[in-house]
């Protein structure tokens, strides 16, 4: 007697399978992450720790959201767009298992940080991105593909993890500090070329898809302007941070990134949650730099967390799109997000807005607007784990390998 197919597909959907794809375990441990971190912030804040000793603790928390939460998405991100973009075998088994078990090993140095030696601490932190670039460039090396200038980009995050660990050695907050500010410049960098990419595609494709015949379009001068205006803003930053001069750079490359989307037709999306939260995302990037140069040329006091902005509006919000589209997708699942993931795109938001806007209003009441900012963050990605933590584990839905 032969066997019951969907049966079968039954049975291997409920296989363990957080290894079978380079997404899986990161995109895990970024939700997981992002969970737990902001409120261990808050906590260390409102309690008046010091997680790096003599250091002030808001690097803590800039480092562990970057190389923590970031570096584990962009890494998902990387090792599950590299097979496609060469070809190549998808990574999976052993080397996911030790690249995950390395980046756990660097959380867990930052969370004892207060009593461990600094060296130590770079020991195990600085050893995650390098075995990254190291499994990322034979394939992109082998087939000459246009991407392989992203291991510059692992290189030079890697810098800034050095610099900033050896600021952290050094009681040199002002160095620490730079290198936060380069390595969110960079990966803004990376947001502008792999948005610039994904956000229109994703559009069009979904507008073709409805039978739309108006076209997403863009325009050689304002590309060229968008990327060399972002390189600007980090170069500028490294060297004359917090100046007049970064604050007109800021101005120019906040009208660019504007321009651009002029062209992408973000009010199409409106229905579509999967779509429109790559717009609100990429969003942010203008507004975060037009507020950035408010600030810094006018000293708007409305504009002075515009900070956050790019960071929790920016990395925040493209961090989940990406995330939700990519384990459906890979997973041999509609690209249809529930209910319940449009809510917490929505948290994400309003937690922004929160996180921008209450510490201004009401200045006096700064530690509320913290912990309510952090329980809409928090609450998205309980969103987000709940959902997705399922779809990373298990086999994909379609039964084919991955």
């Amino acid at each position: 007697m032969g066997s019951d197919p969907a049966s079968d597909r039954a049975a291997g959907a409920s296989r363990f399978a957080l290894f079978a794809y380079g997404f899986r375990p990161f995109f895990l441990l970024a939700g997981w992450y992002a969970l737990l971190v902001v409120p261990a912030w808050v906590l260390v804040h409102t309690h008046g720790l010091v997680p790096l000793g003599a250091m002030p603790p808001q690097l803590w928390h800039a480092h562990e959201m970057l190389y923590g939460f970031v570096g584990a998405a962009v890494a998902g991100f990387l090792l599950t767009a590299v097979p496609s973009w060469t070809g190549a075998s998808g990574f999976a088994g052993p080397p996911l298992v030790i690249l995950s078990a390395l980046w756990i090993i660097g959380r867990a140095a930052f969370a004892a940080a207060a009593v461990l030696p600094a060296w130590f601490i770079a020991a195990l932190e600085l050893a995650f991105l390098p075995a990254l670039a190291f499994v990322l460039a034979p394939p992109l090396v082998r087939s000459g593909n246009r991407n392989t200038i992203l291991l510059v980009v692992i290189g030079a995050l890697w810098l800034s993890d050095a610099a900033f660990m050896f600021g952290v050695a050094s009681d040199d907050a002002l160095t620490a500090q730079r290198a936060l500010r380069f390595a969110i410049n960079l990966l803004l960098v990376l947001v502008t070329v792999i948005g610039g990419r994904i956000v229109p595609s994703f559009t069009a494709n979904a507008a073709r898809q409805r039978g739309d015949a108006a076209t997403v379009r863009s325009w050689p001068a304002v590309e060229w302007g968008v990327l060399t205006t972002m390189i600007a803003v980090a170069i500028v930053d490294l060297w004359l941070p917090d100046t007049v001069l970064s604050g007109w750079i800021a101005a120019v490359a906040a009208v660019a990134q504007a321009a651009r989307m002029t062209g992408w037709r973000t009010l199409s999306t409106r229905r579509q949650p999967i779509l429109w939260v790559l717009h609100l995302g990429y969003g942010w990037l203008p507004v975060g730099l037009a507020l950035k140069a408010l600030w810094l040329v006018a000293n708007a006091p409305w504009a002075a967390y515009w900070l956050h902005a790019l960071t929790m509006g920016v990395f925040g919000t493209m961090i989940p799109a990406v995330m939700t589209r990519v384990a459906l997708g890979h997973t041999g699942r509609p690209l249809i997000v529930r209910g319940s993931i449009a809510v917490s795109y929505g948290l994400l938001a309003l937690g922004t807005l929160v996180r921008i806007a209450a510490p201004v209003l009401w200045p006096t009441a700064y530690v509320p607007a913290l912990a309510v900012s952090s329980a809409l963050w928090s609450g998205a990605f309980v969103l987000f784990v709940w959902v997705y933590t399922p779809i990373l584990i298990t086999a994909r839905a379609d039964g084919k390998p991955g």
